[in-house]
């Protein structure tokens, strides 16, 4: 992957770290050596404490998220979600006071009008998206504008859930009347307008979803709110050049390409691993991990044929488990490492991937006797290929946040609720032209014309599953759209075991996909074996440290006999 920016902002913190005054500067926790007289006063200090907002706000990869749900290894365990452990929690308050330290004093300063402007507005859009990740995870929570002294008692109770989607909002526009248009060069990663235009429409999705209005989940006046927001979103980011890449594995093989709206930067040697490429990876090729967002049969059985059709369903192509991986949707191929598919790990031209026990060895197969470990398949999104085994770690791949195929899943989400399915069905056929499914004699990418507004709500949630595999949206989108109770609750995971044809000599080498026989397996055998995503699960507790610290929190319904309703209607 060729790199030639230099992001801003990881500059000024190598800037800030060689001058010596990071340590002091950027430790807001510790009022005594915070001197706002320093730092808003130097051009160079001010970029540092703004750095270490964006590397506190902007995470990696999110690796194994998709065990939550119906993508890739991992059972939420009965249990699991407790007010008593950290699970599933997200109490940003910390991240909110620095923020609020920055909006509080930065005017004080003598930086330039351009630069105090600039630096307040992305400060607005990080306070938005902290406050949105804590209101999709606990519904309504304490606003608090200001910076308070650790000394005080935060006793700051928990507004609504509505209160906060509005204080959110409100924090974007802060945010969108003082970013420019777009940054580029050295700037990349910073937010810019397109950003925060996409994500205000991520975050109407979220306040029209049946997640905050189960009683009124389709019909609410939010999808109309939701719908022109994305519908600006993309319109304006198309003016700045953005869209779909040609081809869908070089998002992540070009940094900042067309798509890429937001993003967290990676650069060997000063940010690497994000993707925390050596536990992906096969443990033969990798350095004492292994096991991370393996993929699993409910995956793999998800992605069309490459006429857009289900396999089995498919008017011109066969389909045979003994052959899965024939004729797929071009993106099967770009996400799913299958046995005996080619995955030349470490640049070694021609080396195929085996998870059988005879071939693969037991390091990278799927063990006739697993209980836990092996699906019988890898995944090659965001994988540098090319790195050796030693440099497994090393992988610089950015961290998409946003990209512009996600505005066009909301547009087209939106557009359907509000009786536009028209518009929504030509967003679908433009991510499968894409894709590179075939169009077919009505050119309509295997798409089922004519489709209800419910059916062509659930053909919009899988095509997203597989557009988006393994960038943490799938279980999001299905707790948002209130289906953990009735699609993930109580399933069980299944791999596909492979196993060489009788008569075939193991140590001969050069085996194909062909010369195995496949079995669906089921996974977990021993102990639980049932995913556990019941209804109270669609707004996480908040820890009960925090409650008991501040006697004006309400916990949850539904937890710890908590009163707070979390629900918008």
């Amino acid at each position: 992957m060729k790199k030639n920016l230099n992001p801003i902002y990881i500059i000024a913190f190598v800037a800030a770290m060689m001058a010596g005054c990071a340590d002091d500067v950027l430790d807001v926790k510790n009022l005594s050596v915070y001197n706002p007289d320093d730092v808003w006063n130097d051009p160079t200090l001010s970029n540092a404490y703004l750095v270490d907002l964006y590397a506190s706000t902007f995470t990696g990869w999110p690796v194994n998220n998709g065990d939550n749900a119906d993508e890739s290894v991992g059972i939420i365990g009965q249990g699991l979600v407790q007010t008593t452990n950290n699970s599933f929690k997200h109490w940003p308050y910390t991240n909110i006071r620095r923020i609020n330290v920055l909006l509080n004093d930065i005017d004080e300063g003598t930086l330039p009008e351009a630069t105090k402007t600039a630096i307040k507005a992305q400060a607005h859009f990080m306070r938005a998206f902290h406050y949105f990740k804590a209101v999709v995870h606990h519904g309504g929570v304490p606003i608090i504008k200001v910076p308070q002294l650790l000394t005080d008692d935060l006793m700051v109770p928990r507004s609504s859930t509505l209160a906060c989607f509005e204080f959110i909002l409100e924090d974007l526009e802060q945010a969108l009347s003082g970013l420019p248009d777009k940054f580029v060069g050295g700037d990349f990663g910073r937010v810019d307008k397109g950003a925060a235009m996409a994500f205000k429409g991520r975050v109407l999705l979220y306040m029209a979803s049946p997640q905050f209005n189960p009683s009124n989940p389709y019909d609410n006046s939010y999808w109309q709110s939701s719908y022109q927001a994305n519908l600006e979103a993309r319109n304006f980011l198309e003016s700045q050049g953005y869209g779909l890449m040609e081809n869908y594995s070089d998002i992540w093989r070009e940094s900042a390409n067309k798509e890429v709206v937001l993003a967290t930067v990676y650069r060997n040697p000063v940010r690497v691993n994000g993707r925390q490429e050596h536990c992906v990876r096969p443990i033969s090729q990798s350095r004492d991990c292994t096991g991370s967002d393996q993929p699993i049969w409910k995956l793999v059985e998800t992605f069309p044929m490459k006429d857009g059709h289900m396999p089995g369903e498919s008017p011109n192509y066969t389909y045979d488990l003994q052959r899965f991986w024939e004729n797929r949707d071009p993106r099967f191929y770009d996400v799913i490492v299958y046995n005996g598919a080619l995955y030349e790990l470490g640049g070694q031209a021609g080396r195929r991937q085996y998870t059988d026990t005879q071939v693969g060895g037991i390091a990278d197969g799927f063990g006739a006797n697993a209980t836990f470990n092996r699906s019988g398949f890898y995944t090659k999104k965001g994988i540098q290929e090319e790195l050796p085994i030693e440099q497994a770690q090393l992988n610089d791949v950015d961290w998409v946040e946003i990209r512009f195929a996600e505005v066009l899943f909301n547009l087209a989400e939106s557009a359907n609720e509000i009786g536009n399915n028209g518009e929504a069905f030509e967003i679908l056929k433009l991510i499968r032209e894409r894709a590179g499914i075939e169009a077919g004699a009505d050119s309509n990418y295997g798409l089922k014309a004519g489709m209800t507004r419910d059916e062509l709500r659930e053909a919009i949630y899988t095509e997203k599953f597989i557009e988006f595999a393994f960038e943490g949206k799938r279980f999001w989108d299905l707790r948002r759209a209130r289906k953990l109770h009735t699609e993930i609750h109580g399933a069980r995971k299944y791999g596909l075991l492979a196993k060489l044809k009788d008569g075939l000599d193991p140590l001969s080498g050069g085996f194909m996909p062909e010369d195995f026989d496949y079995e669906i397996t089921e996974l977990f055998n021993t102990g639980q074996r049932e995913m556990f995503t019941p209804e109270e699960y669609y707004f996480f507790p908040i820890h009960r440290d925090e409650i008991e610290k501040n006697p004006n929190l309400e916990q949850n319904i539904g937890w710890d006999e908590g009163g707070f309703n979390p629900v918008i209607d």
